[in-house]
């Protein structure tokens, strides 16, 4: 069964850094794009980040830009996101989703599979 777990959330102060892990059971990440989702309270979900099934592409929202990596390890079967100069406004429950593709985007409608999700908040 397909299945994705997402851990690495927590409590940091403003600028500081986050790394989220997003473990993959039941297929491979070898062909499928996986991307990261947020939803804070109140809001609509969007899009974070996403890469492709080879690792050689990848995207984030304007508003991440230069603070936020995505990475991936096929092998270890698990996708990373690493979080820096972090933000009030990151603040939100975290998702990481497959797409049965191997390349991707950002819209929630592309992705097939979804986690949990992990919370990130962002507080003094």
């Amino acid at each position: 069964q397909l299945q994705l777990v997402e851990s690495g959330g927590g409590l940091v102060q403003p600028g500081g850094s986050l790394r989220l892990s997003c473990a993959a059971s039941g297929f491979t990440l070898n062909y499928y794009a996986i991307g990261w989702f947020r939803q804070a309270p109140g809001k609509e979900r969007e899009g974070v980040s996403y890469i492709s099934s080879s690792g050689s592409s990848t995207k984030y929202a304007d508003s991440v830009k230069g603070r936020f990596t995505i990475s991936k390890d096929n092998a270890k079967k698990t996708v990373f996101l690493q979080m820096n100069s972090l933000k009030p406004e990151d603040t939100a429950v975290y998702y990481c989703a497959a797409h049965l593709s191997p390349f991707g985007g950002l819209w929630n409608s592309e992705y097939d599979y979804w986690g949990q999700g992990t919370q990130v908040t962002v507080s003094s």
